[in-house]
């Protein structure tokens, strides 16, 4: 006789397919304990303690005999009398806490595995199971509550796996009711308030996530006392910073056909390999760099070893024009194009950029090789022979890009650094020079208006020379005479001038002069502290050319130490040699530099303490 036993709300028994009433409320106690301990043995002082809150009354064993006879009636010989206890045999299938358990659990497997659309429909059918609360109209208060609390607990969490999951396929909009409508219900589960943000942002709705988070510390604050915690604390940065990490990339399409009858290996795209297509979009106000653009695409479809690297100073447009080049060249890369943003930072190794572009190519989190070493050599095997560029945005060492270098022909580099990275032999070097002043002029016009800058020509070079240059600057300044329609460019002017801090107003919104300064100066810092220190005496006289003897002395190194450090600084376009070889800080830098040496004293605190890359950050905010 085949029974259906349903616990995931008001206790229901079908039994041979027919709807039965299993009885009272102890009845359906019985039930329901019965069930829960399938196919094993319970005693009767814990099912007595399933259906009593209290103690048990005196009649306790004769009365779930009673109802263990009334049962029997309905289940047969499925249930079964053991000594001083009752047996339930079922099969995995004919209990619902059961089959919730298993298809929530083939859901999280397929997530972890990177296949979200296999993951939604079983989370769904999971939840589907569910007519209302675990146990419903059983009697409070008896052991069996704690069971029922961790269906609910199991429940909430199947609900965030599942928007996790919707997520990752991109359905944001359709998540914001279904989410609004749980957070009312659960509105201290961080984890969804996280989810929320997460949906608005991709929705474009940037300041509906922002105050969602407002509403999570204001609730977290009244309820708990506490904060959010660093998992969300680090999302709301995230969404602050416009972080690429937190935007939706559309999982590559897999392209299956049947196999090639020849012996001769098929192109990526016809043998049913990943497919990635991860360039970020366009920059449509790209302007200037039509040359530089054009050396970048033709080495990456140049002859083997294809690859580039892109350098020049912060903010010098080096991703924008890395990015115009791969998009002009994508055609040439049917098998795919994968795009790691390393933002910069030492700390990541080549490990963890060999396993992002290895899941890029479809390697799953349980196939991934332990050693960087086997991450390398699996890279090489699967891109060989392939038509398939990757661009590395971001990089700070040679060490970083060596072990994702092309070994045979087929694949392209890209890699975007502030550094040539010298010590990369047999590729190509574009260099990237403050953008003249017909391309800066052009980018101006582009964001503000070309009627804006002919009214005001003076004005207009004038602010072309505050911004000595730099692409981002430009944005800045563009992106602020746009917002403002009424502000005319000397008024622009006068403000940059005006005796505050110009790296105060040439930061718009996600576009910071003084964040990208920050961060260049910061990851020089970390890897050597001679040059950490080195910059920071150089603050203190921003103005004035470096003397080789005289910061030898003061820092207690040797001549050659400290002009090592200062060729390294030069490296990394922090400082600028002249025709004399004499070393100034550039422009903008110099105004960074300019604010360290003046900002107030403060000591470092025990995290930032002997550290030079935290203790930079820490002066400049």
């Amino acid at each position: 006789m085949q029974l259906d036993i349903r616990l995931l709300g008001p206790v229901e028994l079908r039994a041979g397919g027919r709807r039965v009433a299993p009885g009272p409320g102890k009845r359906r106690a019985v039930l329901a304990g019965l069930a829960l301990a399938a196919n094993r043995s319970v005693p009767l002082d814990r099912l007595a303690a399933m259906v009593w809150a209290d103690v048990p009354p005196p009649s306790a064993t004769a009365n779930l005999r009673s109802h263990a006879a009334a049962l029997r009636r309905l289940l047969g010989d499925r249930l079964v009398t053991r000594p001083n206890a009752y047996e339930l045999r079922t099969q995995p299938d004919e209990l619902d806490v059961t089959e919730f358990h298993r298809l929530a659990e083939n859901g999280r497997m397929a997530l972890v595995r990177g296949h979200a659309l296999d993951a939604v429909p079983a989370l769904d059918a999971a939840l589907a199971l569910w007519r209302g609360s675990a146990g419903e109209g059983l009697p409070a208060g008896t052991t069996l509550d704690n069971r029922w609390a961790t269906l609910e607990e199991q429940r909430l969490q199947v609900f965030e796996v599942l928007t996790d999951a919707r997520l990752a396929v991109g359905r944001h909009a359709e998540l914001l009711p279904g989410l609004r409508e749980h957070l009312a219900a659960h509105p201290l589960r961080e984890r969804s308030w996280g989810q929320l943000m997460l949906a608005l942002y991709r929705c474009g709705e940037v300041p509906a996530a922002l105050a969602a988070y407002r509403d999570v510390r204001a609730r977290l604050d009244q309820h708990l006392g506490i904060e959010p915690g660093e998992e969300l604390a680090a999302l709301h940065r995230a969404i602050l910073e416009r972080a690429p990490d937190v935007s939706y990339t559309r999982p590559p399409p897999v392209i299956a056909v049947s196999p090639p009858s020849t012996s001769d290996p098929a192109p990526a795209a016809e043998t049913g390999r990943m497919v990635p297509r991860e360039l970020p979009p366009d920059l449509v106000t790209f302007v200037g760099r039509t040359r530089e653009a054009g050396e970048v695409s033709a080495a990456a479809t140049g002859r083997a070893p294809a690859v580039v690297v892109v350098t020049g100073p912060p903010g010098s447009g080096k991703t924008g024009l890395a990015v115009r080049a791969a998009r002009a060249v994508a055609g040439d890369f049917p098998d795919g194009q994968i795009f790691v943003d390393v933002a910069y930072r030492a700390s990541v190794t080549p490990a963890e950029l060999l396993a992002r572009v290895l899941r890029a190519l479809g390697v799953a989190p349980a196939d991934m090789p332990d050693s960087a070493d086997e991450r390398a050599g699996r890279l090489r095997s699967l891109t060989a022979g392939r038509r398939l560029l990757l661009v590395l945005d971001g990089v700070t060492s040679a060490s970083q890009v060596r072990p994702l270098l092309p070994a045979s022909p087929g694949p392209a580099l890209i890699a975007v650094a502030r550094r040539s990275l010298g010590n990369l032999d047999g590729v190509r070097r574009v260099a990237l020079s403050p953008l003249a002043e017909p391309g800066a002029r052009e980018l101006l016009a582009a964001l503000a208006g070309a009627e804006r800058l002919a009214a005001d020509p003076g004005a207009t070079a004038e602010l072309i020379g505050l911004c000595a240059g730099s692409v981002l600057a430009l944005r800045v300044a563009g992106s602020r005479l746009a917002t403002w329609p009424g502000m005319s460019v000397a008024a622009l002017v006068g403000e940059l001038t005006a005796g505050g801090s110009k790296l105060d107003l040439l930061s718009y919104d996600d576009l910071s002069v003084r964040a990208s300064l920050a961060a260049a100066v910061a990851v020089v810092a970390s890897e050597d502290e001679v040059a950490g220190r080195l910059f920071e005496l150089l603050a203190a006289c921003p103005e004035a050319p470096a003397a080789m003897d005289r910061a030898a002395a003061e820092l207690g190194e040797s001549t050659e130490r400290i002009r090592r450090a200062m060729e390294g600084l030069v490296d990394a376009h922090l400082v600028a040699r002249d025709s004399s070889a004499r070393y100034r800080l550039p422009a903008l830098v110099r105004d960074y530099a300019a604010e360290l040496s003046t900002a107030p004293p403060e000591p470092p605190s025990r995290l930032v303490r002997g550290n030079p890359f935290l203790t930079l950050l820490a002066r400049s905010g």
